[in-house]
């Protein structure tokens, strides 16, 4: 494989920079050199082949450079591109190495760059890989039109004007240039460096598309649009103190005063509105002044610095390019207003005001737009109750709806009145409000129509929950009596009576238990669905099954239909056993196995049990036979499966009849809120409207709430409230460590345990960024994806240990601070007689450091993962369980996260991190739950300044965004921005250790 590396060499006063590429094939076994000339370096014979097709050969001059490289025992290092392990023994030393090199003038370098391939037998390794980011950056400043002409001794050139984002970007290409790119001198600027390349590539990237059309006319147009810079044939008067002043106002754009746009409402109707002019500083934001106060008082303009006015002035002219209706005003001396009439108001509030933010001009619009709303005040009456009734679905309730706004009830006759206005901005009891005459119109008609009147109970709960189809406003307040107002002011569970244990059922009940399994009888008599996702460990199995026995009590009515159970098929057996063992009297069936019963046969069995048994595969193999039954429920256990609402299962359980539903799952939010959709609409359909109208709408805008601490657009907040209204009533979550739920269980103590990387990981870490980074730039969207994935599983590897990423075989010990973070932490648990359980996702990892670590501590280190058989399983569990010594069980994080009985552990330790937070804890609630006597101690190892520690934050904006709707596998990461992605995975100062 023959790697290629390249510089950038700045050119001398009047002369253009240029690239220089050599390459490095991969080094033999012995390395025979002479003295000072690097022994894998490429001929220039050998590089002209590479590039062939990628720049014109003529285009290159061969060169011999002396690069300042890394060396071990006599010989350069290999660069991590070639996977080669470094020679162990002394510790690596600078030397110089010569080279043969290609040089490439900008006109042929800039195509080059940005057509490097980011794979195949000659990648780019990391100083190229750079440069090439910053070539694709020159191009994107070049279509973006961000270029203006200058005057250089050598002719005319365009350069790059760095805005704020721009020039951020060039910094962060700076902060992270490889040193490799220093290695011809080690002591250059990297900002300098770097603005010399790009202002050449720009150029010459400029000149390239502009080669194809006529020559103009004009001398600056003609030298801009040669292939290479060359002198001006004729240089017109003024010409250079006009570029002088026009790249003076590009910089003027980026530093001192900038214009600052405040729409000030009137305080009456009569009043006109005014678009005030407002100079602000860029350096501090707080600093804003009027434009009449810096007209009228040189204090005021002092305090912006000189050339304030002026800037104010160039501001406004630009921003008139954007909003015409301002060029009179720029066209004064001093202008301080715009005065609007309402309809120019509503216009500039409504168009031109996002236009103008989009063209990163400031705009301060009053605190109610956007914000102050109509919406509607739902009230409920019960009826009274015949002797003896029950409640039920179609009781008749007398309802209510009246207008609001910032709380205060509208009559009828006040909305008319605004209605008859016609106006898109109405001035309400001292305050404006946007309210569109149509839709006000819309409103008065329906309170006209449905202001009051008799709903059953579940007409007024679709109403009160999911307005948006039935109703012109959202509803906002809710005044509810009875049953009803207990469900939704949430917390019926609280408010009901506790079921007792019923006849026949053998379990006692937690008084939890007994409150949700009364919460799911309440919902079943309103002909609800039931979603219950309590912790795992507080017993839904037994919640569920308690509310079976109590339907077929000999004082209940009448008994129901069979209840069909869907669970995966792990979970079967114990869905049977736990059904004999704790209500006996339950007539069971079981629908599994090639002996099961189909057609008629299927409709007799199902007909004479109470409970029917199935899995998800089984159920999607027979779903017509299954749909063709009338079931008086469904329940999905571990509804998690669900979640994806177009697979074959989801859709197969959909399809199933049902009067009621009930979702069990102790993870109803795992990635992102779409999962929560599907399992809300399982059990109640429609409640959250269409999937694709939750996306967009609802769970977007609570995402953002979720993954900010403050939102950024108003209506987050209430985005994440509104979710939480809405499906509270229908969602029960109880968590173990709330002792309000359990008293007797000890305490669950998480942490993250911060880990350094070795000079090893941080040579192998940086490479990996960098190629990443080359990709990126060149890549389609499939590639894109593709690329991320892959880098970010390299960081984790290497973050782990440099033997994982390798696959070499090579020695454990010394190699990776966190497996020395581990294996203190395991002989503190050791020398205190506990035990521990440590996770990892990857099997080949665990593989080798079971016996590294029992060498290590001197105890035994069990190993169980995805292939250990069974009886196996079980045989290291039961020993785990029960030795009376200290150990160490490891595990692979998703064939142990389920099903295990590990309390005898009191110590966790996640040795690297799944992208789901579910995933790791139920990992961790192994040892973490009912049975467990000792606090728990579980850590997170986390490499500081890496991918790691920013993921770690994104995890935990995750489970922020699962609790922010219950009272984003790794694919989400690749939908991040490029920046974003370069960001989350670059390598800071802090995470080597010293």
């Amino acid at each position: 494989m023959l790697v290629l590396h390249g510089w950038w060499r700045p050119g001398a006063p009047g002369a253009p920079g240029a690239l220089l590429v050599w390459g490095e094939h991969t080094p033999p076994r012995a390395a025979a050199a002479r003295p000072g000339v690097h022994p894998f370096a490429a001929s220039p014979a050998r590089l002209r082949t590479a590039l062939a097709g990628l720049a014109p050969s003529a285009a290159a001059s061969v060169e011999r450079a002396a690069l300042r490289l890394p060396t071990a025992q006599g010989a350069p290092l290999p660069s991590p591109a070639h996977h080669t392990p470094a020679p162990q023994g002394a510790a690596p030393a600078w030397a110089t190495w010569r080279v043969p090199a290609l040089r490439l003038g900008p006109a042929a370098a800039q195509p080059l760059l940005l057509a490097l391939p980011a794979t195949g037998p000659t990648p780019a390794g990391p100083a190229l890989a750079h440069l090439q980011a910053l070539a694709a950056f020159a191009a994107r400043l070049t279509a973006r039109g961000h270029l203006l002409p200058a005057l250089t001794p050598a002719g005319a050139q365009w350069r790059p004007v760095l805005t704020g984002a721009a020039q951020a970007h060039l910094d962060a290409l700076a902060a992270a240039l490889p040193p490799s790119a220093q290695a011809e001198d080690p002591h250059i600027d990297p900002s300098t460096l770097l603005l010399d390349a790009l202002t050449h590539l720009a150029d010459a990237h400029a000149r390239t598309l502009l080669a194809p059309g006529p020559a103009p006319a004009h001398p600056l147009a003609a030298a801009l649009a040669a292939p290479r810079p060359r002198p001006l044939t004729a240089t017109p008067p003024g010409l250079g103190g006009h570029l002088s002043t026009w790249h003076r106002d590009a910089r003027r754009a980026r530093t001192g005063t900038t214009l600052l746009l405040r729409l000030r409402d009137p305080h009456t109707p009569q009043e006109p509105w005014h678009l005030e002019f407002w100079a602000a500083s860029r350096a501090d934001p707080t600093l804003q002044i009027p434009a009449a106060a810096l007209w009228q008082d040189p204090d005021h303009a002092a305090a912006l610095g000189t050339g304030a006015g002026t800037a104010l002035l160039t501001h406004l002219r630009a921003a008139a390019r954007h909003y015409p209706a301002l060029a009179p005003a720029a066209a004064q001396a001093a202008p301080t207003h715009l005065p609007l009439t309402l309809a120019q108001a509503h216009t500039f509030i409504t168009t031109h005001a996002p236009r103008l933010t989009d063209a990163g001009i400031s705009v301060v619009l009053p605190e109610w737009v956007g914000r102050r709303r109509l919406a509607l005040r739902m009230t409920t009456r019960e009826r009274p109750a015949a002797p003896g009734g029950g409640i039920g679905a179609d009781d008749l309730l007398d309802v209510s709806l009246a207008a609001v706004c910032d709380d205060d009830t509208l009559d009828l006759d006040e909305l008319t009145r605004l209605a008859r206005l016609k106006q898109p901005l109405v001035h309400l009891r001292g305050r404006w409000l946007q309210a569109d005459p149509a839709h006000l119109r819309a409103v008065v008609a329906f309170l006209r129509r449905r202001g009051r009147g008799a709903l059953t109970r579940a007409q007024a709960l679709r109403l009160a929950l999911s307005p948006a189809s039935q109703a012109p406003l959202p509803i906002t307040g809710l005044d509810a009596d009875g049953p009803l107002g207990d469900l939704l002011a949430g917390g019926a569970h609280q408010r009901l009576r506790p079921l007792p244990d019923p006849p026949g059922f053998t379990a006692h009940l937690r008084p939890y238990q007994r409150r949700g399994a009364a919460w799911l009888q309440f919902l079943d008599r309103l002909g609800l669905g039931a979603v219950l996702a309590d912790d795992m460990g507080l017993g839904k199995t037994v919640q569920l099954l308690a509310l079976l026995a109590a339907e077929r009590a000999p004082d209940h009515p009448a008994p129901p239909g069979p209840t069909l159970l869907v669970c995966p098929v792990s979970l079967l057996g114990n869905w049977r056993r736990e059904a004999e063992k704790f209500t006996p009297r339950l007539r069971l069936h079981t629908h599994h196995g090639p002996r099961r019963a189909r057609g008629n046969d299927l409709a007799r069995a199902a007909g004479a049990a109470d409970l029917v048994l199935t899995t998800y595969g089984t159920l999607r193999r027979d779903t017509a036979d299954m749909a063709a039954l009338p079931w008086d429920r469904v329940v999905c256990d571990e509804a998690q499966a669900l979640k994806n609402a177009d697979s074959a299962q989801a859709q197969a359980v959909r399809m199933l009849p049902a009067r009621t539903r009930i979702a069990l799952t102790g993870t109803p939010v795992e990635n992102n809120l779409e999962e929560l959709w599907a399992v809300v609409d399982f059990t109640n359909p429609g409640l959250l409207g269409t999937r694709q109208a939750f996306t967009t709408g609802l769970a977007a805008r609570a995402s953002r709430a979720a993954h900010h601490d403050t939102p950024d657009t108003p209506g987050t907040e209430d985005a994440a409230a509104l979710l939480r209204r809405i499906t509270g009533p229908f969602i029960l979550r109880r968590l173990k460590t709330d002792r309000a739920i359990i008293t007797d269980l000890p305490a669950k103590h998480e942490m993250r345990t911060w880990c350094t990387l070795t000079p090893e990981q941080a040579t192998l870490y940086q490479a990996a960024v960098d190629d990443m980074a080359a990709r990126l730039d060149q890549a389609d969207r499939r590639e894109r994806n593709a690329a991320v994935l892959a880098t970010l599983g390299r960081l984790k590897q290497i973050c782990n240990h440099p033997a994982q990423f390798l696959n070499d075989g090579s020695p454990l010990a010394g190699r990776s601070g966190k497996l020395t973070r581990l294996e203190d932490l395991l002989e503190q648990a050791v020398r205190a007689g506990d035990k521990a359980l440590c996770f990892t996702q990857y099997t080949a990892l665990g593989q080798r450091l079971a016996p590294h670590l029992q060498q290590r501590l001197g105890v035994e280190v069990l190993w169980l993962h995805g292939g250990t058989p069974r009886h196996r399983r079980e045989e290291i569990t039961a020993r785990f369980q029960n030795a009376p010594h200290p150990m160490v069980l490891l595990l692979s994080l998703k064939a142990a996260g389920t099903g295990l009985n590990l309390t005898a552990a009191n110590h966790v330790v996640h040795i690297d991190r799944w992208w789901n937070p579910a995933v790791e804890d139920q990992a961790t609630d192994r040892a973490f739950r009912i049975g467990q006597r000792r606090d728990v101690q579980v850590r997170k190892l986390v490499c500081v300044g890496t991918v790691e520690e920013r993921i770690d934050d994104l995890i935990e904006r995750k489970r922020r965004l699962a609790q922010a709707a219950v009272a984003t596998g790794e694919h989400w990461l690749a939908d991040l921005t490029t920046d974003h992605l370069r960001d989350l995975v670059r390598l800071a100062p802090e995470a080597v250790a010293a």
